[in-house]
């Protein structure tokens, strides 16, 4: 019996040595219980400069060896999470600002948030880290709209940079969560700064405004969502301010972003602001001096490929130093750990939010009051509101009965919805209720919109059977079944289970049913190949790609 209970302690003691070695060995930036800059500065340290570089593009590559996954920062929420399936989608931005309802644009944000890391963690477990599946969102967007020609302001909160403060500033709250430690998900104001000019002109663009315009009029809202919110990212623009690339401007990133506002995360670029710098503004000649400019100025991360090709060649030409990059990978991971994306997921309470969060009952139930509560009537003859017992109801016009039209821009995919049409329809009935196109958008140039639902007919009911396939030729045994309701699908946006972006193919297959006899229209339009049947017999070919 004694020598059982000695070869016992000794198991024991050697077990806990070599739990205490295990500890040791394991290096600092994976360890939860060391503060953030201790984990990023360990991290940094150990990584060569090619493989910082590779984190300082939108699609930061993975490094194995440190067990760094792959992440896309691109990712979207403008007014419901975005280009990532379906969602609950608010009304647009511009429809918000209208209900002046702070409290509710913090609500919806939280919904938002909520729904992001929903999708998020249901998109890791299927080991999806692609575009439009990650927690850092380029929204809001509170440029000032002062010009109607921009053609953007329906993202904004409007001309009035109070307004344009207060909603911002909820929205961001509301993305960014209140843990102590970790962030919901990171929220990036834009456009920083002065980018409400003319759209086709934004690439060349020099916005010149007074000391007092900018800090009045354009600066206010950012200072409120870094100072009050704490916004962990900002998007800087497209164009110049006053002479230099917002993108490479020491002023607005520097001196006033980080050292006068206290701003301590990053700075992301839109998509394509650094080649700008060189190839459409003229500041510099070449991507190395475009990204070496940026990066010192105090922009991190670059929404596309001048970083990942110039950056190292910049250090070696002593445009940049090493030291510098550091700085911006520095803020990228810290970034990172903040969204718990290196910890286990029982240490981050958001990363226990299910799938079945997304586009919840309730979820929908506050889009419906947010839409209420957007509707503005800036005057009424008596008209309104209409007479319970009208007998006949003329609607007229293109976007009546138009899908597209309720979604905005920056939009996720609605569940359900309800067209004007059909809407007034379900109100007082379809025998009280006429409808007609009267014209189009523009001329020469007839709506684009999906074959309506109701028209497509399959042996199960209404819709097309649809057949998935993973081949471009419609071959062997479809990988997925289903009923689509319509044909007006994007596969970046709306993913379909067990199928990749590419090398793909769908059949469609059902009745056409018109609701009455006539002349109809039928347009087919796709990025690549279709091919159109009727009664099995072939009517239009152009199997090709015609996507870049």
């Amino acid at each position: 019996m004694i020598k059982q209970k000695a070869i016992m302690i000794f198991l024991c003691f050697a077990w806990l040595v070599c739990s205490a070695v295990a500890q040791i060995s394991e290096p600092a930036y994976k360890n939860p219980n060391l503060s953030f800059e201790t984990r990023v500065n360990d991290l940094i340290s150990r990584m060569t400069l090619e493989e910082k570089v590779s984190q300082m593009g939108f699609e930061a590559a993975a490094i194995p060896r440190l067990d760094i996954p792959k992440y896309n920062w691109w990712n979207e929420c403008l007014h419901g999470v975005a280009r990532a399936g379906h969602a609950t989608v608010f009304p647009q931005a511009i429809g918000l600002a209208a209900t002046w309802d702070t409290d509710l644009m913090f609500s919806i944000a939280d919904v938002i948030s909520t729904e992001a890391r929903a999708k998020h963690h249901d998109f890791l477990r299927q080991g999806d880290h692609g575009i439009y599946k990650g927690l850092t969102f380029w929204s809001p967007n509170i440029n000032i709209f002062r010009d109607p020609r921009w053609g953007r302001g329906q993202e904004t909160y409007g001309e009035d940079p109070y307004l344009t403060a207060r909603m911002g500033v909820q929205f961001v709250k509301g993305l960014q969560g209140n843990d102590p430690k970790y962030l919901k998900v990171i929220a990036t104001p834009k456009h920083y700064a002065v980018h409400s000019g003319p759209e086709p002109e934004r690439h060349t663009f020099d916005a010149i405004s007074t000391k007092r315009d900018m800090f009045d009029t354009y600066l206010p809202a950012f200072e409120a969502a870094v100072r009050e919110a704490g916004a962990w990212s900002v998007m800087c623009a497209y164009n110049r301010t006053n002479g230099e690339a917002c993108c490479a401007h020491h002023q607005l990133e520097q001196e006033i972003l980080r050292d006068k506002w206290g701003f301590q995360g990053y700075i992301v670029s839109d998509c394509g602001a650094i080649t700008d710098i060189y190839a459409q503004h003229k500041l510099v000649e070449t991507p190395e001096e475009a990204a070496a400019i940026a990066v010192k100025a105090g922009t991190d991360l670059n929404c596309d490929s001048v970083y990942g090709r110039a950056l190292v060649n910049a250090v070696r030409q002593g445009l940049i130093s090493e030291a510098e990059i550091d700085i911006a990978v520095k803020r990228l991971f810290t970034a990172r750990l903040k969204l718990g994306m290196f910890d286990p997921p029982a240490l981050v309470p958001y990363a226990q939010i299910a799938i079945t969060a997304n586009d919840s009952p309730e979820h929908r139930q506050l889009s419906l009051e947010a839409a209420r509560k957007s509707i503005v009537l800036l005057k009424n003859d008596g008209l309104l509101p209409l007479k319970k017992e009208i007998n006949k109801v003329a609607v007229i016009g293109p976007s009546a009965d138009s899908y597209t039209m309720l979604l905005g821009n920056y939009n996720g995919t609605p569940s359900q919805y309800v067209t004007p049409l059909q809407g007034i329809v379900n109100k007082i009935g379809a025998d009280k209720v006429t409808y007609t196109l009267g014209c189009n958008f523009a001329d020469d140039h007839p709506p684009m919109e999906p074959v309506p639902a109701d028209v497509l007919m399959n042996e199960g009911g209404k819709g097309l059977k649809a057949e998935y396939f993973n081949n471009v030729n419609l071959t062997g045994a479809p990988v997925f079944t289903r009923v689509d309701q319509g044909i007006h699908s994007n596969w970046t946006h709306d993913p379909v289970p067990g199928i990749g972006l590419i090398n793909f193919s769908i059949r469609w297959t059902g009745d056409l049913v018109p609701p009455v006899s006539g002349d109809y229209t039928l347009t087919l339009v796709g990025d690549d190949g279709y091919r159109l049947f009727v009664d099995n017999q072939l009517i239009f070919e152009d199997w090709t790609i015609h996507a870049p």
